[in-house]
């Protein structure tokens, strides 16, 4: 791990010192991790070897901690208030991206229709880690920052479920254990409880008389529940996703002013796990990996981003109180990442025929909206800031 840690510590470097220059151009700190991951894997330098299980538990981890955090932004209040277009994106753009991503793995690549909609299910969610680049921006309007927080947060759970029977249906293992219908609902029941409960306990033991909790310390609370929370989701067996998400959005309803505390921690445990997990994804990517893409995989990428995603959400937003710039930026910034990345190697470890393709086909369109993404959300933030300061407009209650 010395090279590992030496090109991290390169790359952050790097990443300080040019970030004048990212701020306002199509540098991204993101891409910089990237490029540093593929400048040290077998790629070109061939300086960091690290195995599939390693980059995965990286991601998933990088992927709880993001959730947990953006969950905090969204307590109940908010959800009951700010609900209808996270719905409309939920339950019609997503499902339509499932469709269409599937449609065009079958058509463009020639998989079996069980496949494609494997892929279909690993390409459909978004990826809060970089939708958090929109989120985290206060120039950019309030309801599309909700927007994309609360279908960001929840899709990556809600995929999983479908990865993991479809897994299942093509004879694949996850874990070593065949996955059922019946046992990834348990694991999503699971997820939700675990994730009302642990806020709750951690509250309930702040305000016993005979403990108290200095301001300094109230910073580390959340973060202690979310590594406990965490680990009881693995030993139990729950949607650790779903249950970072929902943690969040219970601790930000019962103790907005720990969640306050913990943001700038928060912020800052993210932002450095996503960097590690770029640069982990990278040292993962081969010669031979990118070879056995081919045309087609890279056309396929490129329409998963300008159509799978953009048309099912414009269309599911038809009458929703955004403005059109808004549609706009909502329907294109749906990011592809770690949901994908961790999902994708899911699949490598199952055992079916088809893995080793649909790990190539998921790094195909990861890689490229990495690179689309991270490019353009600094300057989309922008102009929807400059919009809403030239036509302000008065948010509905």
């Amino acid at each position: 791990m010395t090279a590992f840690a030496t090109t991290f510590g390169l790359a952050l470097l790097a990443a300080v010192l040019l970030s004048n220059l990212s701020s306002r151009s199509p540098l991204s700190t993101s891409g910089i991790f990237l490029f540093a991951g593929l400048l040290a894997g077998p790629l070109v330098l061939d300086a960091e070897h690290l195995g599939m299980d390693t980059v995965r538990d990286i991601a998933s981890i990088t992927l709880f901690a993001v959730l947990f955090s953006d969950g905090q932004r969204a307590p109940l209040p908010k959800l009951r208030r700010e609900w209808r277009d996270p719905a409309r994106a939920l339950l019609i753009g997503m499902p339509l991206t499932f469709l269409v991503v599937s449609a065009l793995a079958y058509w463009l690549v020639g998989l079996d229709w069980t496949t494609s909609m494997l892929l279909g299910a690993i390409l459909a969610p978004t990826d809060p880690v970089f939708a958090s680049a929109l989120v985290g921006r206060d120039d950019v309007p309030g309801g599309l920052r909700s927007l994309l927080n609360i279908e960001s947060g929840l899709n990556d759970g809600l995929a999983l479920p479908a990865v993991l029977v479809l897994i299942g249906t093509l004879g694949g293992e996850v874990g070593g254990e065949e996955t059922s219908v019946g046992t990834v609902l348990i694991e999503i029941v699971l997820g939700l409880a675990l994730g009302v409960i642990a806020p709750l306990i951690g509250e309930g033991l702040v305000r016993l008389p005979v403990l108290g909790v200095t301001p300094r310390a109230a910073a580390v609370g959340p973060l202690a529940i979310a590594i406990l929370l965490y680990i009881a989701s693995d030993q139990l067996g729950a949607n650790p996703y779903i249950a970072a998400f929902t943690a969040g959005i219970t601790l930000a309803t019962v103790s907005p002013g720990a969640s306050d505390s913990f943001a700038p921690v928060g912020e800052l445990v993210s932002e450095l796990a996503k960097n590690a997990a770029l640069l982990a994804f990278g040292a993962l990517i081969t010669a031979e990996l990118l070879g056995s893409i081919g045309v087609a995989g890279w056309v396929f990428a490129v329409l998963v981003l300008v159509v799978g995603r953009p048309v099912p959400v414009m269309l599911a937003l038809i009458g929703s109180r955004l403005a059109r710039n808004e549609r706009l930026a909502a329907a294109w910034f749906g990011p592809k990442g770690f949901a994908s990345v961790v999902y994708g190697l899911l699949v490598m470890s199952s055992g079916i025929d088809s893995a080793a393709e649909v790990f190539a086909l998921t790094t195909a369109t990861v890689i490229l909206s990495i690179a689309a993404h991270s490019a353009t959300d600094t300057p989309i933030a922008q102009l929807l800031g400059e919009r809403a300061v030239a036509s302000p407009r008065i948010s509905p209650a």
